[in-house]
């Protein structure tokens, strides 16, 4: 029967990435694999030996013991845990997105777009690079390529063009959110797990991931995408005055949903959704002031036309949203079963130890450069949930802080392997095979070139 998954996963995951060959959504064998995954799951209970407790993080004990009742109320259990941490990122998204779009309803982020005043595209590419380096690693590596890819819509018109950029702000988003621990899911697990502390996180992961951004954006000035001018526009108008003080307004409430978290230490989507009520307000009590704002899509509904909030909302895109959430439940289907774990521990047993006991790591490091990997290729979040059952190392321990790189930075390599990826396909409508051909390799050589600078640095350290 797992073999049956597997293969399951396999054939869904090929559906995905041929989306444009088949000409079928990638939403749809993105759901059907979920859905088909854990109704097998649900016939085949009583033939599994293993079942992999996520809340603990490790494989339980005398599963194949249990009743089949008992099995089915921990299926039930197990599917409710996986659905609700789902649905807390899923929730995030979209506060982040409603936001991001009342934003540009009050025309804000023409803003930003009034400080890039070079037309050159090779300096375009690196204001955007440091832009996506930093932001990521306060607001997290999925709102920063919202917001960076809907500023960046707003300067260059070309799309054959603007893909190469939005491909570099994947790459710099998930190096900036690799070194915070409220910058990607996975450090932000190893934080709550209490394996990672914030100054040591910092510390030790700050210049790899600076060095995993540089080196790819460095390599791209040379390439012909990044050379010449793009085309000036004439500046609009802007559509409101409100306009700067929504965009300060919406990031400085995306900014405080870390803050709100770490006072009340309650999961982030609940700061967000405050943060969305709060803009929402304001958004609402300056559009009751009769401003003159010109809607994009005049056909809308007329309930849209004086609401930000639901103009917002029907611009949001659902279908990424749906294929987020099949793709995540999916793998939870496996990691239930234990497959990731095993797969993990059987990576751990066959690798020979290359780390450094001057350390203390006792893993190998080609073991975390595997994961890095295969974070590119199946979700990083239950990767990096194995790994946490996995090793039993102390706190700020060598090996977390290479895993939260390696993770963190890793799903940079497909553009399915990482969350900003999937909302930058979302977005701009990027084909997967054009990204593994255009970006992947530039990923490749700034993980391989962020994965060394850490190990001297380790060496040297």
């Amino acid at each position: 029967m797992e073999t049956l998954l597997i293969v399951i996963f396999v054939l869904g995951y090929l559906a995905i990435t041929l989306e444009h060959n088949l000409k079928i959504d990638k939403l749809i064998p993105a759901l059907a694999m979920m859905a088909i995954l854990w109704a097998l799951m649900a016939f085949g209970l009583d033939g599994f030996s293993t079942w992999f407790d996520s809340g603990a993080h490790h494989l339980m004990e005398n599963f194949g013991l249990l009743e089949h009742e008992e099995k089915l109320e921990l299926l039930e259990e197990t599917l409710l845990h996986h659905l609700g941490k789902t649905s807390e990122i899923l929730v995030f998204l979209l506060g982040a997105m409603t936001i991001v779009e009342i934003i540009d309803y009050f025309d804000g982020f023409a803003t930003i777009k009034s400080f890039v005043k070079t037309r050159s595209k090779k300096k375009i590419l690196w204001i955007f690079s440091f832009l996506a380096f930093i932001l990521s690693a306060i607001i997290d590596n999925l709102t920063a390529t919202i917001v960076l890819i809907s500023i960046l819509q707003k300067i260059v018109k070309d799309r054959d063009t603007r893909i190469w950029y939005a491909g570099l702000i994947i790459i710099a988003a998930n190096a900036g959110g690799a070194w915070s621990p409220i910058g990607d899911v996975t450090t932000t697990m190893l934080w709550i797990g209490n394996k990672v502390s914030t100054a040591m996180l910092i510390e030790h992961l700050l210049i790899p991931s600076l060095v995993c951004m540089l080196v790819p954006s460095f390599i791209a000035s040379f390439l012909p995408a990044f050379k010449g001018e793009i085309d000036a526009e004439e500046e609009e108008p802007l559509k409101s005055k409100f306009g700067p003080t929504m965009l300060y307004l919406g990031l400085g409430a995306i900014v405080f949903v870390p803050i709100f978290k770490t006072i009340t230490h309650l999961p982030p989507y609940v700061g967000m959704m405050l943060s969305l009520a709060v803009v929402a307000t304001f958004a609402e009590i300056y559009s009751n002031k009769k401003i003159s704002i010109s809607s994009v899509d005049h056909e809308s509904d007329a309930a849209a036309h004086h609401s930000p909030v639901h103009s917002a909302l029907t611009k949001i895109e659902l279908p990424s949203i749906l294929f987020f959430l099949g793709i995540l439940m999916a793998v939870a289907a496996l990691e239930s079963l234990g497959l990731l774990f095993n797969f993990a521990e059987g990576l751990k047993q066959s690798m020979p130890l290359m780390g450094t006991e001057m350390e203390g790591t006792t893993v190998s490091d080609l073991v975390v450069l595997l994961l890095g990997v295969g974070s590119a290729v199946i979700d990083n979040v239950p990767l990096v949930a194995a790994s946490l059952g996995m090793f039993s190392e102390p706190l700020d321990d060598q090996l977390w802080h290479f895993i939260a790189y390696s993770a963190g930075t890793g799903g940079s390599m497909l553009i399915i392997g990482s969350a900003a990826g999937v909302v930058a396909m979302g977005m701009e409508k990027i084909d997967f095979f054009w990204y593994v051909k255009k970006i992947s390799w530039l990923a490749l050589l700034g993980f391989l070139a962020g994965s060394i600078c850490f190990m001297v640095m380790r060496f040297l350290f």
